[in-house]
């Protein structure tokens, strides 16, 4: 009868362990779970401002002015306009000799 109760107490104390076991990694998974939503959500409004950033850069008159400002570009005039022609096609032989 002893062993039967030293086997049973056994057998009460291991399933016990395990229960706590399994209730810890329940636990850990849990906390994971809502770190992993929370950096979701975080990365999701980051996208939004990225994005309405992105919309605000390529408007047409951010565009012209970094343009302007930048690379020093300004508009079409006909007094800054060049024409140029090609030698070859210009030429009577149609550049041939």
């Amino acid at each position: 009868m002893t062993r039967l109760n030293l086997l049973l107490m056994a057998a009460v104390l291991l399933s016990g362990m395990y229960l706590v076991r399994t209730a810890y990694d329940s636990r850990r998974l849990f906390n994971e779970i809502d770190r992993a939503q929370n950096e979701a959500r975080r990365l999701e409004i980051d996208l939004q401002r990225l994005q309405a950033e992105r919309h605000a850069q390529a408007t047409n008159l951010r565009v012209e002015q970094v343009a302007r400002e930048r690379l020093k570009m300004r508009p079409i005039t006909p007094a800054i306009t060049q024409s140029v022609t090609d030698a070859r096609v210009a030429s009577p032989t149609g550049g041939k000799s």
